[in-house]
């Protein structure tokens, strides 16, 4: 098992693969497409933190858009997006300006909208997951348990791509999935036991 950690010079990519080593994976960082290729491996994490649009600038110009398209779309290895590499996911992102998505997920990226307005932007914090779907492999044995987020805005998408949801002053998509795509909106590697225990899963997840 190699799981590659698309590193494109934003975040801290240290912790996810720290967190990917612990469970005793061959993990690597990739920091360009040509790296990704070389490696060849056989799930994709993309973490992410800061401005989509500088994020989505770093990923094209560092040359990943080509081989991931081919591993993840056409061959169909797992992958995992986590934070702003789930929101990468989406069409179009509302952050500073509208920037164009990699499009794998149908929807929009919009700031956080808490009905009330003490709750404060960034969201920062535990929150509970309530899954779409139990039976879901990865997502699925989430439901009801705490997860840790940092973020401003989140995924707008159809319903048949939310694989769960949160609630920060009115519910918002905290997962999603497309065949072998997720994404999540929390940050795994500091979810304690519960974001190991995705890990962990998302490492077992069956090509789709």
């Amino acid at each position: 098992m190699r799981v590659g950690v698309i590193d494109y010079g934003i975040g801290n990519v240290q912790s996810v693969v720290n967190a990917c080593e612990a469970l005793q994976v061959e993990t690597r960082r990739v920091t360009s497409g040509a790296d990704l290729e070389a490696f060849d491996p056989d799930r994709i994490i993309l973490p992410g933190v800061g401005a989509i649009g500088a994020a989505l600038d770093r990923f094209r110009s560092a040359g990943f858009v080509e081989p991931a398209v081919r591993m993840v779309r056409e061959q169909r290895r797992p992958f995992l997006g986590i934070c702003v590499g789930m929101q990468m996911l989406a069409e179009v992102c509302e952050e500073f300006g509208e920037h164009h998505g990699l499009g794998w997920i149908p929807g929009r990226v919009v700031r956080l909208a808490p009905a009330d307005n003490r709750l404060r932007i960034p969201h920062i914090g535990w929150n509970t997951v309530m899954v779409a779907d139990p039976d879901d492999p990865v997502i699925g044995p989430l439901d009801g348990r705490d997860v840790y987020f940092v973020h401003s805005y989140a995924m707008t998408c159809p319903d048949s791509y939310i694989a769960g949801r949160s609630n920060y002053g009115g519910n918002f998509t905290c997962a999603v999935r497309r065949d072998n795509i997720y994404g999540v909106q929390f940050h795994p590697e500091k979810s304690s036991r519960d974001g190991s225990e995705l890990l962990r899963r998302f490492m077992g997840a069956p090509h789709v």
